[in-house]
């Protein structure tokens, strides 16, 4: 198995591309992420883990808003992140510059895992170590899709990635209902990250952001829109919980 985990375009015996393997490993290393469809909108949430005290909280970028309807997280490496979110920014903006409105959150998906499995087949190269999670309304609703480093993406009700991604999922499979309101999957979210956060939980410590698909709701009249939310409106929906 050691000499074909070297070369990404070489199948082992067993049929694997090791270094997918090595790719999802770097996922698995990185901070617990989860998101949640909820019937009126979509929530993603993740920790905010640094490797020392001394770390400025505020200034780590783990959530991104890529267009008006459509925003994205991460879990394993960020700098591998930074360069998807410019690639999903880019494919968003020729939607709009074409069709006039934000592209379709497949739509824009399908296109951020075609670059991700390109890198997964060219020489030279290595798969992006991060697996994301994008949450959207578009003319279907609300949308939550996981891309994987291999191009795999896969549309899902809740699902979490990273460290704690089995128990999470499992915390999730639990407490998860359909007809659950957004606000009520703001709350599922933060007690998903709870269980396995190390330490105690402040609105430094996490990063949620939420799509409604009411406009009322959040004061628009043009489209939904995607919204991260401060360490204010954070710090209220822990005082609720903890």
């Amino acid at each position: 198995m050691d000499r074909y985990s070297f070369s990404l375009t070489t199948f082992a015996p067993n049929g694997k591309l090791v270094q997918i393997e090595h790719a999802l490993a770097a996922v698995g290393n990185g901070s617990t992420s989860v998101g949640i469809k909820a019937a009126n909108g979509v929530v993603i949430a993740t920790e905010k883990k640094t490797g020392s005290s001394l770390v400025d909280v505020s200034s780590l970028e783990h959530m991104a808003k890529v267009c008006d309807s459509i925003g994205m997280v991460y879990s394993g490496m960020g700098p591998d992140f930074r360069v998807l979110v410019n690639s999903a920014r880019k494919i968003a903006q020729t939607y709009i510059r074409t069709y006039k409105e934000d592209p379709p959150v497949r739509i824009l998906v399908k296109e951020l895992a075609g670059i991700m499995q390109e890198f997964t087949q060219s020489g030279g190269v290595r798969p992006f170590g991060v697996s994301l999670l994008l949450a959207g309304v578009d003319d279907r609703g609300p949308n939550l899709y996981q891309v994987d480093p291999s191009g795999s993406y896969f549309p899902w009700k809740a699902t979490a990635i990273g460290k704690n991604m089995v128990n999470s999922k499992t915390f999730l499979e639990k407490r998860f209902n359909g007809d659950m309101e957004l606000e009520d999957a703001v709350h599922t979210a933060i007690l998903t990250l709870k269980e396995g956060i190390e330490g105690q939980m402040t609105e430094e410590s996490i990063d949620i952001g939420i799509i409604h698909t009411s406009l009322a709701a959040q004061g628009t009249s043009t489209m939904p829109a995607f919204k991260r939310l401060t360490t204010a409106e954070i710090k209220d929906y822990l005082s609720n919980i903890i």
